[in-house]
């Protein structure tokens, strides 16, 4: 088996998603590009692989079973295992004025079409590639959050940040706890689980509203991708250290 350590990102066709593939390509990783668009996938892993990346496209969609499975043994053929997993697909769902989510009028159609993709799609796509996962030395899986996830942040009138997004900031409040979670069952073993924080990034997701770079929010996660054996598990993590919860 190759030495070459492998990495899986979902929705890194743009954005975050693909500085975490580019970052973790210039540390030497060959990268897993997830994706739903084609074109937009191979777009990036063409893009990739000119800046000297070992890229190679990985169709999914983290709401679909079939093509969650069907991406675990596409990985498989490629690899044969999984060093890292970077779960980082994920939407905001509709957004009313100044991206606000009235928990009053809210749609329940949208909260569940939310949640499927920011917690859901994290559970499906890291149970199928757990096998993979445990074929390496140094398993490390990472979830991409948000600080409206911290409910310690959103209750507080001292330091609330952003509006009131009563279907995405809960999604991503659930997805800490599930990391929570996955590290409780991990622990003892050398499978590393937590969650990171970008920051409030210009891209398309903000509609490019945000004073960090993709580069920027990408480095928490690259950070945690690559941590060595016996690092933090089960934490929430920005640039400058843990994030309540």
């Amino acid at each position: 088996m190759s030495e070459t350590k492998t990495a899986l990102v979902t929705g890194a066709n743009k954005g975050i998603g693909y500085e975490i593939a580019a970052g973790l390509g210039a540390l030497g990783y060959r990268v897993g590009v997830g994706a739903r668009d084609r074109v937009r996938r191979e777009s990036a892993v063409e893009k990739l692989r000119a800046a000297g990346v070992d890229a190679f496209a990985v169709p999914l969609d983290v709401t679909g079973d079939r093509s969650v499975t069907d991406a675990a043994a596409l990985v498989e053929r490629e690899a044969g295992r999984l060093d890292v997993l970077v779960n980082n697909a994920g939407i905001s769902g509709d957004m009313g004025p100044d991206w606000v989510q009235d928990p009053t009028t809210l749609d329940l159609g949208l909260v569940r079409t939310v949640v499927e993709t920011n917690v859901l799609g994290v559970i499906r796509v890291t149970n199928a590639m757990l096998p993979l996962l445990r074929r390496s030395a140094s398993p490390r899986i990472v979830n991409i959050s948000s600080g409206v996830g911290s409910l310690t942040r959103q209750a507080d009138p001292d330091i609330r940040i952003g509006p009131v997004m009563a279907a995405y900031a809960p999604s991503k409040t659930f997805l800490n706890a599930v990391t929570v979670q996955y590290a409780r069952q991990f622990a003892g073993t050398d499978i590393l689980v937590n969650a990171a924080c970008p920051g409030l990034v210009a891209t398309d997701f903000t509609g490019f509203q945000g004073p960090r770079t993709p580069e920027q929010g990408a480095a928490t996660a690259i950070r945690l991708a690559t941590l060595l054996d016996g690092g933090p598990t089960g934490s929430f993590f920005e640039d400058d250290g843990v994030v309540p919860w």
